[in-house]
């Protein structure tokens, strides 16, 4: 489903130590770390800069392999000065299984740890929810991602979009509200794919944000395209090659 999901924060080594505090809690290893970035997983942090303000409003749910874990998690997000979103506990109107707790930054970003049966296989990321200014403008543009990185419309209405992984078990929701910003999001497909999502987007009159092309500076092979979205979000689609 997420190749990766990336927020810029305000200050990255604190971010960082904060997220290890809480993914420990989860059993989510760091993956990578360096002047610049830091990631577990598909999950990824960086800093803005004066192309790529601050990420706000986003919301991101981590896997959680026991309601034990989830309590955990966040106690630590407490501890680390996240604000409480929801404290640990079932939430029976997403499902009978679901237990999940919620914590919100500074900038207004959500972060969930959820345990639940059906939980997303082989990533950090179970879900993510971005908020559009207009749900059938939105979901004009991720009709062409979702062909691109060979997703399913799980659910469409005049107020929400949810596209499924057709294997991992991942989600990506899109909902009217307060618009979610600058946040990054790339999808994984391959080569074919991706020229075909860059052409029919810029051809609809998206404003592209890189053209189909290995970006070798991240590693060999890195075959990419960046397009952003109605509301401004950067999103990618890439196949590693490797």
């Amino acid at each position: 489903m997420f190749d990766h999901v990336t927020l810029r924060v305000p200050d990255l080594a604190e971010a960082e130590r904060r997220f290890q505090r809480l993914l420990d809690e989860l059993s989510l290893d760091e993956t990578f770390s360096s002047r610049t970035f830091a990631m577990w997983g598909d999950f990824a942090l960086t800093e803005p800069d004066d192309a790529n303000p601050l990420t706000r409003r986003a919301h991101v749910a981590f896997v959680a392999p026991s309601r034990e874990a989830v309590d955990a998690y966040w106690q630590a997000g407490v501890e680390a000065g996240l604000r409480d979103d929801g404290p640990p506990g079932p939430r029976p109107s997403y499902s009978a299984d679901y237990y999940a707790a919620f914590l919100r930054d500074g900038e207004d970003n959500s972060f969930e740890a959820v345990h639940r049966e059906g939980l997303r296989r082989g990533g950090s990321i179970d879900h993510v929810v971005v908020r559009v200014a207009d749900v059938a403008a939105a979901t004009a543009f991720y009709g062409g991602v979702a062909e691109a990185a060979a997703l399913d419309v799980r659910a469409a209405s005049d107020s929400r979009l949810t596209l499924a992984a057709r294997e991992s078990g991942g989600f990506y929701t899109l909902v009217a509200g307060p618009v979610t910003e600058h946040l990054h999001v790339a999808f994984g497909g391959d080569d074919d794919a991706i020229r075909r999502f860059y052409s029919q987007a810029v051809e609809a009159g998206y404003r592209g944000n890189g053209e189909p092309a290995e970006r070798p500076r991240y590693h060999p092979g890195y075959y990419a395209a960046y397009v952003f979205d109605p509301d401004g979000n950067n999103i990618e689609v890439v196949d590693h090659h490797r």
